[in-house]
């Protein structure tokens, strides 16, 4: 899946990367591939000995020979970091912060997500470039709709839409992909000269 642009996905890249390693493959190893394709570092997003003994394990049991997309699904079952949706992300003018680190970040960037402790929570804001590009420091109305419908609410006092799950437990992949899809279609829609 190739970005808009032509360019290779991060998932390609990483796939691409992994491919080079005919012997198999280090735990070492694949965090530098991700540090080097979605520019964050996975040990530090977790506790700092789970992430390199839970893929120690993985690597082990797989006789170290793994293909891009098994780790990609590994790491979003052992670690809720969807690797194949943050690929997805590159270009949409979506910066996402989650793990207490920006996750995808780019200058551009029309809208920021904002994940909590745990996946508990999402806030969305427009970002400095979005203010400085159309003057306002709301979100557009037709994404506030969508935000609500989704279960929504605006916080004043940290002045963003804010979801917060009742369970208490991290939200699900299907509803962050329904709020990225949101935030998509209000870009396409009206911001894609931005």
């Amino acid at each position: 899946m190739s970005n808009p642009n032509g360019l290779m996905s991060k998932a390609e890249a990483m796939d691409n990367l992994m491919e080079s390693y005919l012997e198999g493959i280090s735990s070492s190893e694949v965090f530098n591939i991700i540090r080097q394709v979605y520019k964050f570092d996975l040990e530090s997003t977790l506790a700092p000995v789970m992430p390199r003994a839970a893929m120690d394990a993985y690597l082990e049991q797989s006789g170290n020979k793994v293909t891009g997309a098994e780790i990609r699904k590994m790491v979003n079952q052992a670690f809720s970091i969807n690797l194949d949706a943050l690929s997805a992300l590159e270009g949409a003018k979506i910066s996402l912060f989650s793990k207490n680190q920006w996750m995808v970040q780019h200058e551009k960037d029309l809208f920021e997500v904002h994940t909590g402790t745990g996946d508990v929570d999402v806030k969305i804001s427009p970002t400095n470039y979005f203010i400085a590009q159309t003057g306002s420091g709301e979100l557009p109305h037709d994404l506030i709709n969508a935000l609500i419908t989704l279960g929504y609410r605006y916080e004043e006092n940290i002045g963003s839409y804010y979801f917060s799950n009742p369970m208490g437990e991290p939200v699900p992949d299907a509803f962050k992909g329904q709020t990225m899809m949101a935030i998509k279609r209000v870009i396409h829609h009206s911001y894609s000269h931005l």
